[in-house]
Formats: C-alpha cells, sequence, structure tokens
C-alpha cells in the first residue's frame, strides 16, 4: 500500500514539473518549432524514464545499465526544477525591461537561455561524476576514545548498490582494521528476499568488537520484521531500544530505532529503555539514525552519537533543504550538553546516483 501510494504521489509532483517545464520554459524558448519539439521529446523521455525508474527500484526487470540512465532522470528533473525556479526570476527581471527596444530584449532573452541550458549541463555532469566515486575514507580526530572506530551508514542496498559495490566497501573497511564498527541505519533499501546475498558480505567485516547495526527510516518500508529476523543470522549485533557493554573498551554502545516509528506507531524509539541498565563510569556511544534525536536525549549525556540519515546533503544546494528538518546535515559537531555528534555523508546514495559538494565516505574516528 505504501509502495502505491509513494508511486502516485512521486508521477503528480514528477509530471508538475515537467509539465511547467514545457508550458513556463521551453514553449517561450526564442527558437525554431522543430527545436521547441526536440526539446519536447527529450523532456517527455525524461518522465518516461522517471516511471522507469520507479518500476525497476521495485522489480528486477531492468538490467543495471538501464537502471543507472533511469536513475540519472531523476537528477535531472531536480535540476528541471531548479531550472524552473531561476527561469521565473529571470522572466522578473525581463518584464522589468519592457521600455528596452525588442531585439535587445531578445537578445537578453536567448543570452539567459543559453547559459541556463549550460548551467544545467555542466550541473547534471558533475553530479553524475561526483556521485560515480568510490567512497572516500574519511579520518576523524576525536579525543574521546583509545580505540578505533568506523561508521558507515546509509548504504541503501538495491538498484545500483548491489553485491560488488558492497564487497569492495568491505574490504575497505577492514584494511583499517577497526576495533568496532557501526551501521546507523538505511543498509536496506529494497524487498530482501533480492538482496539477501549483497546483505550477507557484511557478514565478511572484521572487527575486534563486534558489528552494531541500527534501523534507518527506509528499513520500515520494507517489512521490518522480516529484516530484523534476517540479521539475527549474521554476526550483526542490531540494536532496538537497547544496548551492549563492552567491558573491554569500558564501553557503552546505545541503539534507538527510527523516529519514524512515531508516524508508524510501529518499533517506536524509546531512550530510556534504551539506556536502562548502562554502566555509569563507562563512557557511551549512542547509535541514532537521524541527527534530530538530540532534541530526545533529555538529561542523556552520551560522549558520542553517530547519526546519518542526511547524505551530507547529497546534491548541492537540496542540503539547505535538509537544514530546515535536521540540525546538522554532515560532520562532527559539539553539543551544549558536551557530547559530540557526527553526522556521516553515507556510503551509498538515494535516488539519482549523484553527489554535489557531499562525497560518500566511510567515516574512522580515532
Amino acid at each position: 500500500m505504501r509502495v502505491y501510494l509513494f508511486f502516485s504521489l512521486f508521477l503528480l509532483l514528477f509530471f508538475s514539473i515537467h509539465y511547467l517545464f514545457y508550458s513556463r520554459v521551453i514553449k517561450k524558448f526564442l527558437v525554431s518549432e522543430q527545436v521547441k519539439r526536440t526539446f519536447t521529446i527529450l523532456l517527455g523521455l525524461n518522465f518516461i524514464f522517471n516511471i522507469l525508474y520507479v518500476l525497476g527500484r521495485y522489480t528486477d526487470v531492468i538490467s543495471n545499465t538501464l537502471y543507472y540512465l533511469f536513475s540519472l532522470s531523476i537528477g535531472i528533473s531536480f535540476v528541471l526544477l531548479l531550472y524552473l525556479i531561476l527561469h521565473e526570476i529571470l522572466h522578473l527581471f525581463h518584464k522589468t525591461l519592457k521600455n528596452v527596444d525588442h531585439s535587445k530584449r531578445a537578445f537578453f532573452k536567448k543570452g539567459g537561455d543559453g547559459a541556463m541550458l549550460a548551467l544545467a549541463t555542466s550541473y547534471v555532469s558533475a553530479g553524475a561524476y561526483e556521485g560515480s566515486k568510490e567512497p572516500a575514507v574519511n579520518v576523524v580526530e576525536l579525543n574521546q576514545f583509545d580505540f578505533s572506530i568506523v561508521q558507515i551508514s546509509d548504504l541503501h542496498i538495491g538498484g545500483l548498490i548491489d553485491q560488488e559495490f558492497v564487497k569492495n566497501s568491505v574490504l575497505k573497511i577492514n584494511a583499517l582494521k577497526p576495533d568496532i564498527v557501526f551501521i546507523t541505519g538505511d543498509l536496506i533499501d529494497t524487498a530482501l528476499e533480492n538482496i539477501e546475498d549483497t546483505v550477507m558480505e557484511l557478514d565478511a567485516i572484521s572487527s575486534k568488537y563486534g558489528i552494531y547495526y541500527i534501523l534507518g527510516n527506509h528499513e520500515y518500508f520494507h517489512d521490518p520484521l522480516k529484516i530484523i529476523d534476517f540479521i539475527k543470522t549474521t554476526q550483526i549485533k542490531l540494536l532496538l531500544n537497547e544496548h551492549v557493554t563492552i567491558d573491554a573498551l569500558n564501553l557503552n554502545v546505545v541503539g534507538v530505532t527510527d523516529r519514524i516509528g512515531y508516524r508508524t506507531n510501529f518499533l517506536v524509539p524509546d531512550i530510556h529503555k534504551a539506556f536502562s541498565g548502562c554502566n555509569n563510569a563507562y563512557k557511551t556511544i549512542l547509535l541514532a539514525h537521524q541527527p534530530k534525536f538530540i532534541e530526545e536525549l533529555e538529561n542523556y549525556t552520551p560522549e558520542l552519537i553517530l547519526s546519518g540519515h542526511t547524505h551530507g546533503g547529497q546534491i548541492w544546494p537540496f542540503e539547505y533543504l535538509v537544514r530546515l528538518q535536521q540540525p546538522y546535515v554532515k560532520g562532527l559537531h559539539k553539543l551544549p550538553n558536551g557530547s559530540h555528534i557526527y553526522v556521516n555523508s553515507g556510503i551509498g546514495f538515494w535516488g539519482p546516483p549523484m553527489r554535489l559538494d557531499s562525497q560518500a565516505e566511510i567515516a574512522y574516528i580515532v
């Protein structure tokens, strides 16, 4: 049911973007009718690719090569939206030139349209190039612990995040020889039965004191109970509003479920249950998928909170929209209560295989 609702809203949003782009931009291009028809055909193809992207996202009937192309169409649609906004701003400026000679106004109009098209093409190209890069190992210095931590987040296994990608990521993690590994949600983003072998690649992670995982919001869309049961067959420890105490490290590891649980009334976060029984003499690391969870800390002051969810904004300037909903988008921050939070930019991506001003990362905290 949720998938059908998402599909309907998706179609409505992207149809609106494409229709507005046709009526507000293409129809007003100062070019020949043949060129306008060409742009209209390309616009229609992009919308069809949007639909095929959703089809490929929830089935396995489309090859990865085609699915990559369809995924890029989502990024292009976001660029169309940005283009529309800028176009309307330029249109307001153009209206102020009504006392200027018609030929000069046409010159400004053509010049503006040409510059916008060049900028949009460069934007998509740069985003696709950055999105194709291997995840970087981001070394984070934090003088709180005397052991090494690897954190990954937002792998979004499914679609273009395939078995080879996960296997290569595990090799990178193992090369760091971490003492402990944390996976902070949005690990799975399609039906589990299609990706069980891919998820099992994570079982090859080598970590002296274990691998700890929490649910993100996307797991709630794909039968979370089935995911929970499957994870129990691996060496990964899933924390559901609970903690583990690692005496060798003098450490409590606390994990809470995702805030989407408040909306679904299922697997609801419970910070009191999660912290109950922690060793107060030990330091504490809290795993919470969304940075916004810091608003629910109350009197708890873990030394470190590890989050993800934001993808670091993934594609500039959308990070500014993320900031409207999340207190932090990426990187290390010190909270007023003395705790630190590290927001991981994500090792994978969601939607278009694009990034801009947000490198995919494996965080290595030392």
